[in-house]
């Protein structure tokens, strides 16, 4: 929670407010329809068509500290000053996900995010790393400033890209959620007990090597935000891709022995829109929350797939 402080923190929020939907007519099928994607739609798709309403740009100087979370400070705006801001969080300690927004351009999680790491000053320059992308440095951000009154610096905050905006900060994910779950991210095993030869169930066959575990251990840790889609200009683009989360939920189950449906999700994601659709700017693994090399994963399996 933010405490009183000597220093401030302008917070720049792009506001979404929804205009009231009309009720459409009822149209008749087109023969000539775009026709739909096993993963649902393209650009035309209504789930990812971007809905009408008011926008604009809101400042907030509030008093903070360079240790607070950007979740601090929304969190003191909304209690103290316009309780019509809104925003989605949920644990505050980046394991649900459910607060991922746009920072300074940058798909991240507001509770993760702190004033020093992401405050910069009027008329900063991005520095731009040897892979083209852009990165808030500490000399750009003034997070020790401890003069009295001093700015640490402005902030801008958006909705997650590549979903559409529902208000304010909160962008609808259910696009993402549901490319995850028509690849049933879930253990598919064959189903059959083994027993031991006194005919009771042999626990210890469904034990599995460290190296096994290995396999796809990493990937369980995804909590799926929608950070790597909204750093994707793939997905962003609102063609029909799949998108990295997906692929990654696909793919922890494709490395996992126990697993026996391995072929039946690799035929699911060698698609046009599946693995085919990723074009390896590894712009995704820029800023997972929970270290995954996306990038790297998704290169993975793409090669697995091609070379079954």
């Amino acid at each position: 929670m933010v405490e009183a402080s000597n220093t401030t923190v302008t917070l720049q929020v792009h506001r979404f407010a929804p205009r009231a939907e009309r009720a459409e007519r009822a149209r008749g099928g087109s023969p000539f329809a775009r026709k739909s994607s096993p993963f649902g739609g393209g650009s035309e798709s209504a789930s990812r068509r971007r809905p009408r309403g008011k926008q604009w740009v809101q400042e907030y100087t509030i008093p903070a500290r360079p240790e607070d979370t950007i979740l601090d400070c929304l969190l003191a705006i909304k209690r103290t000053i316009d309780p019509t801001l809104a925003f989605r969080y949920s644990c505050g300690h980046g394991m649900c996900g459910s607060d991922a927004v746009s920072i300074n351009g940058t798909p991240t999680l507001l509770c993760t995010a702190s004033i020093r790491d992401w405050a910069k000053q009027p008329g900063a320059l991005p520095q731009v790393d040897d892979e083209g992308f852009r990165h808030i440095g500490e000399d750009e951000s003034d997070g020790g400033a401890s003069d009295d009154g001093a700015s640490l610096g402005v902030i801008e905050l958006a909705p997650l890209p590549g979903f559409p905006p529902q208000r304010d900060l909160i962008a609808d994910i259910d696009p993402m959620l549901n490319q995850i779950r028509k690849l049933t991210p879930y253990l598919e095993a064959d189903g059959v007990l083994a027993t031991t030869e006194e005919g009771k169930v042999n626990a210890f066959e469904y034990l599995q090597h460290p190296e096994q575990l290995a396999k796809y251990e990493t990937l369980s840790n995804c909590i799926a935000c929608g950070v790597c889609e909204g750093s994707c200009p793939v997905f962003a683009g609102g063609d029909a891709f799949i998108g990295p989360a997906a692929l990654i939920w696909s793919s922890r189950f494709i490395n996992d022995s126990r697993d026996a449906k391995t072929m039946e999700r690799m035929d699911a994601i060698d698609t046009a829109d599946g693995v085919a659709a990723c074009q390896s700017v590894r712009a995704c693994s820029r800023h997972c929350p929970r270290g995954i090399d996306v990038g790297e994963e998704m290169w993975q399996i793409v090669a697995k797939v091609r070379e079954r």
